[in-house]
């Protein structure tokens, strides 16, 4: 996060190291935040549990989330049997980008010579910029984050390292395809002149065995990869009083 906060959010989900293990708990850092928190027994599995060294270990790095807290005294109370398979997916992913966007942030400021100038930045970007993979992220999209920044050579280096280090977010829609020509005269030939028209519209087409047929669309925007294959559809359509075709979605 750009701007440290001195203790999570109620149910935010946080990356922890466990440091002590005792028989009714154990102690864990929050490495996001650098205080220590308290992962009680109960909330270490579902289910009885006889022995905790079973389920956890010291020096273990896990995803947890904020069960309770105590701003008056700094306590803060974790569950990991509260988090899900995907939770906590997501949530390493979030912390992986997180850790990547601030390096590059961090080796900009020390190429740029401006590692004593870094805190000054960061208060110039504005509020609703909240961590440094946003930030990375609209610079990247061009959205000129760094605009009241106040430095110039480090804007540049820093929109050049967003350029370089982020890779498009693709996504892919795929289809089987049945296609049967129903008019002997025109065969193969139809096959062949309607994958050519569905492949001009932006699809991969690929040969499976007879009748079948993968068809496949990668975009950027989701709703355009899907638009791909609907155009494919509307294609064969078409030419319905000539073939039959069935389109099945993959689990691709």
């Amino acid at each position: 996060m750009l701007r440290k906060k001195e203790l999570p959010a109620q149910g935010e989900f946080v990356i922890v190291k466990i440091t002590k293990v005792t028989p009714h708990g154990a102690y864990c850092k929050l490495e996001e935040y650098g205080v220590d928190a308290y992962l009680p027994i109960s909330e270490v599995s579902s289910g009885w549990i006889k022995n905790i060294h079973e389920f956890i270990r010291e020096g273990q790095q896990d995803v947890a989330k904020v069960i309770f807290i105590d701003p008056t005294k700094n306590a803060v109370d974790i569950s990991l049997k509260k988090v899900t398979q995907k939770e906590k997916k997501d949530k390493i992913n979030e912390y992986s980008a997180e850790k990547r966007a601030k390096a590059i942030f961090d080796s900009t400021a020390k190429l740029a010579k401006k590692e004593n100038a870094k805190e000054e930045i960061i208060s110039r970007i504005p509020q609703n910029i909240a961590t440094y993979h946003e930030l990375l992220t609209l610079a990247y999209e061009d959205k000129d984050p760094l605009a009241a920044c106040g430095d110039k050579t480090f804007k540049e280096a820093f929109y050049e390292a967003a350029k370089k280090n982020i890779k498009p977010k693709t996504y892919t829609v795929s289809y089987n395809l049945e296609l049967t020509v129903t008019n002997p005269q025109k065969g193969i030939a139809l096959v062949k002149t309607l994958l050519k028209e569905m492949a001009a519209k932006g699809n991969e087409t690929r040969y499976l065995g007879a009748p079948h047929y993968s068809l496949t669309s990668t975009d950027s925007d989701y709703t355009k990869a899907e638009a791909r294959i609907k155009s494919a559809e509307a294609i064969l359509e078409k030419h319905s009083s000539d073939i039959q075709y069935a389109f099945k979605k993959t689990n691709k």
